[in-house]
């Protein structure tokens, strides 16, 4: 008998010791693929095309709007990055063609796949659309916002909100409304729902789908202390297709573009992603921008 129950404590103790180095190696990977995710992230805020480097919105009215540096024109570019009066913008219905020192050409067209990017010095534009609205985005490569940002202040990474969640897909058709910081409102096609528990309280997040990603955009009860006041972005991969079950890793909770800058048109949590709980997990707020 004595035999038998030390064979039984040893296995026991085998399968326990497994279990635990196995636990461990789980949160190690998971902090490393956390990492990794945040370094990309600050390269992605930092290149060409992050927010960092954003100079300015200009929303333009039919016809000629005028664009330089000289304070009389209708949309006016930094000081001492090109001429005075270098130009102007035409809006012509849904068509916006550009004139730069005396060079004429389509800049923004409603069939472009994508925008066509311009370029002057440091200075980089595209033409933006939203709904009704035409706008041009404007880039400084070398902007003073590249050189003293020192990074993103984070929660510690917690495998704890590494959280499988239940998703039930929407209903064919089905839409969610969304309104971004300008007040206009899109119905995009809803992917689903994932339902979870948080502090044995039920929650629910609405999800659009981006590719073989599911896109959030939520509220929790830190957005306004530690987190941005308007929400956070988070991406997850598809659910198993067999189980509907999926995970979401609120270590990779990010903020929004209008966190870092004025010149952004962010969306803002759908009134159904507004959790009762605060989650202590992914970015905190971006203190160096003021509003």
């Amino acid at each position: 008998m004595g035999k038998v129950l030390a064979l039984a404590v040893g296995c026991w103790l085998l399968i326990t010791g497994c279990s635990v180095r196995d636990e461990k190696l789980a949160i190690e990977t998971h902090k490393n693929q956390v990492e990794l995710w945040h370094m990309k992230r600050l390269a992605d805020l930092k290149s060409d095309d992050g927010w960092l480097n954003l100079a300015g919105l200009f929303w333009l009215n039919p016809g000629i709007n005028s664009f330089g540096t000289d304070e009389s024109n209708d949309v006016v570019f930094p000081g001492g990055k090109i001429d005075a009066k270098a130009g102007y913008f035409m809006v012509e219905g849904n068509m916006v063609t550009q004139i730069l020192n005396d060079k004429k050409s389509i800049i923004f067209h409603p069939d472009s796949t994508r925008a066509i990017k311009q370029s002057y010095g440091s200075l980089e534009w595209t033409v933006i659309r939203r709904a009704d609205k035409i706008g041009i985005r404007l880039r400084d490569l070398e902007s003073e916002n590249l050189k003293t940002f020192k990074g993103i202040d984070r929660f510690p990474t917690d495998y704890n909100w590494k959280i499988e969640a239940k998703f039930e897909p929407a209903k064919k058709g089905e839409k969610i409304n969304i309104t971004n910081v300008l007040g206009q409102v899109t119905a995009q096609d809803l992917a689903g729902t994932y339902v979870f528990e948080v502090e044995g309280t039920e929650q629910r997040l609405s999800a659009t789908r981006e590719g073989d990603e599911l896109f959030i955009v939520f509220a929790d009860q830190t957005n306004g202390k530690e987190t941005y006041p308007a929400g956070r972005f988070l991406y997850t991969g598809l659910p198993d297709s067999t189980t509907n079950v999926g995970i979401i890793d609120f270590n990779k909770s990010y903020n929004p573009p209008c966190a870092f800058t004025d010149f952004a048109t962010c969306p803002l949590p759908p009134g159904e992603n507004g959790l009762t709980v605060a989650i202590t997990a992914g970015e905190k707020n971006y203190t160096h921008h003021e509003k």
